[in-house]
């Protein structure tokens, strides 16, 4: 067993983790160039540490099921993603391009839940509440008010058939934010959105607490959104747009 000494440790390097990442975001997002790190000093995908314990989110995600989600589903997507770029590398190289529609569609699957995994992570960091200041006001402006819009994000997201995510996006060739379903990890999308706001509803990210009671895991969920990460996104999304016109 840990060590008083050890876990004191551990906790504090946690927090100063989490302290220097946040800053660092803070950072990126006035510059307008926020990006999610999604891959590592060589260039392969990795997973970053999560930026909070395993028992952070509870009383409305239990620890276990944090520590479940994280390494053994998105992690194993990340392993995924490498070996399919590995083997399009592969089939390069040696002109045999026979299995090009799995390795494609493995790379699309896999990579999208890595990518929606690592805006999930900082979408269920926060303290719930309601959305301010910019982001309260492009709420209001496309969907009529925050209560239509957390309606409308709630309904489509335990809608969702089987699989997959509630996205909150802004597309920057309509300056808009929209509401999607994504089945999976990759389908029923709008090329070009960039998430600000993702509720994953896998089985994976619920069951344990919630077992069949999505309807009761998403309304639960509005406890713990970080709106601060997800206004950080919209608006380092809308700076580059505007860097880019």
């Amino acid at each position: 067993m840990a060590t008083r000494r050890t876990f004191i440790q551990s906790s504090a390097a946690v927090g100063t983790g989490m302290m220097l990442a946040q800053t660092r975001l803070a950072q990126a997002a006035d510059q307008g160039a926020y990006r999610d790190k999604l891959t590592d000093s060589d260039g392969k995908y990795a997973a970053a540490p999560l930026p909070f314990p395993y028992d952070a989110l509870e009383p409305v995600i239990d620890a276990r099921t944090v520590e479940l989600h994280y390494n053994f589903h998105h992690k194993p997507a990340v392993a995924a993603a490498n070996k399919a770029e590995d083997a399009l590398a592969k089939a390069r190289d040696t002109s045999d391009f026979a299995l090009v529609k799995y390795h494609e569609r493995e790379l699309a699957f896999q990579l999208s839940s890595h990518i929606l995994h690592t805006v999930y992570w900082t979408s269920v960091s926060g303290k719930g509440g309601e959305p301010r200041n910019e982001l309260a006001k492009a709420i209001d402006k496309n969907f009529g008010s925050y209560a239509r819009f957390a309606a409308q994000l709630i309904a489509a997201t335990i809608a969702i058939e089987a699989s997959g995510w509630g996205i909150v996006g802004y597309l920057p060739a309509t300056g808009k934010l929209m509401i999607l379903q994504c089945e999976n990890h990759q389908k029923l999308t709008a090329g070009g959105i960039e998430p600000i706001l993702v509720l994953d509803v896998f089985e994976h990210a619920y069951y344990l607490k919630y077992q069949n009671r999505r309807p009761e895991y998403v309304n639960q969920l509005f406890n713990i959104v970080n709106w601060d990460d997800a206004a950080m996104r919209l608006n380092s999304a809308m700076l580059s747009t505007t860097t880019r016109m």
